[in-house]
């Protein structure tokens, strides 16, 4: 259900005509303030923590800003399908950034996984050349969306899931604040029509908040690859929802296609392994 309300948020990225800096600002600004107001006055729990804890949640949440301004940026150089095929690195980026930070062991399954990726993204690059920029935006997305995926799941436990996630949209947004001021871009952010107000605010609320929360919770139950590897099915709602609301802007090459299925396969396939692996190490172990 997460990943199927994330696969409307390229959609609504398009849609939305302010750009990737403006969308990104107000999408962070209502949505850190949608979560406060759902932790304080609805769970009624404390947002206090450490300023220690403060510093790591403001770092990962620096990433998902960026994460953030790189994907909508690459819907708007680009188009939806392109944004969302490059996704799929998240699982090579991830299958090299977890053994690392959590200390465990290099998954040769995974590493051959990320071979069969770059090889169908160079494909893609190839045949959607006109899109490179875009694309160039999108391996940013996944790098970016990557990183911070798994910190979460390093920092999960340190405080309530509200909390993590509530201080790294908050940072997110102040770090764009501080921007926009260096910049002296400031003034431009009341560059944006009520209709696309209107839009950003259903963005942050229904499509960010609440999946956000719940990705964040998950982690009681699943491993950051795990989550990193079902977040891959957002291309799949994404691209098919895109191709019938917008038409001939997101039709792409039967070589794109089929490139983009061959990584969602390959990354599904891992998966199950990956699965029917740790149950037998389980019932080895009892």
């Amino acid at each position: 259900m997460i990943v199927f309300l994330w696969g409307f948020t390229a959609i609504l990225g398009k849609l939305i005509s302010a750009n990737a800096q403006v969308l990104t600002f107000y999408r962070m600004l209502f949505a850190a303030l949608f979560l406060f107001i759902f932790i304080r006055f609805f769970k009624k729990e404390s947002i206090k923590i450490s300023k220690k804890l403060f510093i790591q949640l403001s770092v990962i949440g620096g990433f998902m800003a960026f994460h953030w301004l790189c994907f909508f940026h690459s819907i708007k150089v680009s188009n939806v399908s392109i944004a969302l095929s490059c996704l799929s690195l998240s699982t090579l980026f991830a299958s090299i950034l977890e053994p690392v930070i959590f200390k465990r062991k290099i998954d040769i399954s995974e590493v051959i996984m990320g071979v069969v990726i770059v090889i169908c993204m160079g494909l893609i690059f190839k045949t959607e050349f006109q899109y490179k920029e875009g694309i160039f935006y999108g391996i940013l997305t996944a790098l970016f969306g990557t990183i911070f995926s798994v910190f979460n799941g390093k920092i999960f436990g340190k405080t309530s899931s509200g909390n993590i996630i509530f201080y790294e949209i908050f940072s997110g947004f102040l770090i764009l604040t501080a921007f926009f001021l260096l910049t002296g871009q400031i003034f431009h952010l009341n560059e944006i029509s009520t209709h696309d107000l209107t839009l950003v605010i259903i963005l942050a609320s229904i499509f960010t908040a609440f999946p956000m929360l719940e990705s964040v919770n998950l982690m009681k139950y699943i491993s950051p690859f795990t989550l990193i590897l079902t977040v891959n099915l957002e291309p799949v709602y994404g691209i098919i929802l895109a191709f019938f609301i917008f038409g001939e802007s997101e039709e792409m090459s039967p070589i794109f296609y089929g490139a983009s299925l061959i990584m969602i396969l390959a990354i599904i396939v891992n998966g199950v392994l990956k699965s029917r692996k740790n149950t037998a190490a389980k019932k080895v172990q009892n």
